[in-house]
């Protein structure tokens, strides 16, 4: 129960370090519905536990290889960009000659899901970090691989109870949420993206490194 304890308290907290794929779920809660935000929750939830069970078997070593490497970076900071250029137009298209968004609650739960799937798992850094962590873990404590299991099923179980959380409470709240801060979101977050994804793509091609 220990572990447990505190695996859940170190993914809370690593939580609050949001990123694109927090701003993305926002997104789909403000401007689609709650079913679609949390279908993106649950999609970066797979793709977490994913990584935390490649990390727990050392599969994250393989990410050393140069090779393997180059092509991962190549691969996710295209999609990246990609990703980032949707964001933009989807900021474009949205209408501020009135103060609220108009909502058309119109659905697509599974492109939602793939949409944050392909986002998620679009950054192998991650499991890099997840084998980091578990290692300073396993030293520190002295955890075997079960017990790391266990640490590693806690912290990701930190991501659909923060995320879900904050997709349902702003979905309560999109009614309130001006047009004009939700393009701003759609602007910074695609500008971050297209920037984030041209540095590492830069950085893969040319320096064999993320």
């Amino acid at each position: 129960m220990k572990i447990f304890k505190n695996g859940l308290l170190t993914g809370l907290i690593l939580q609050f370090a949001v990123g694109p794929v927090f701003f993305f779920i926002a997104n789909l809660a403000l401007q689609k519905t709650l079913y679609d935000g949390l279908a993106g929750v649950t999609a970066v939830t797979l793709v977490d536990y994913l990584y935390i069970t490649l990390a727990v078997f050392g599969v994250g070593k393989l990410l050393e290889k140069r090779k393997i490497k180059k092509m991962f970076g190549i691969i996710s900071s295209i999609i990246l960009i990609l990703f980032g250029i949707i964001m933009l137009k989807s900021a474009a298209d949205i209408n501020i000659s009135s103060h609220f968004a108009v909502y058309t609650y119109q659905t697509d739960i599974l492109l939602s899901f793939i949409s944050v799937f392909f986002l998620t798992i679009s950054s192998p850094m991650t499991i890099v970090f997840w084998t980091g962590l578990f290692a300073t873990k396993a030293i520190e404590y002295n955890y075997s691989k079960r017990e790391l299991l266990i640490f590693g099923l806690a912290a990701g179980l930190a991501t659909p109870i923060f995320m879900g959380a904050s997709a349902i409470s702003l979905f309560l709240l999109k009614e309130s949420v001006p047009s004009i801060l939700i393009q701003i979101l759609n602007l910074t977050v695609g500008c971050l993206l297209v920037l984030y994804g041209g540095i590492r793509l830069k950085k893969s091609l040319y320096n064999d490194m993320w």
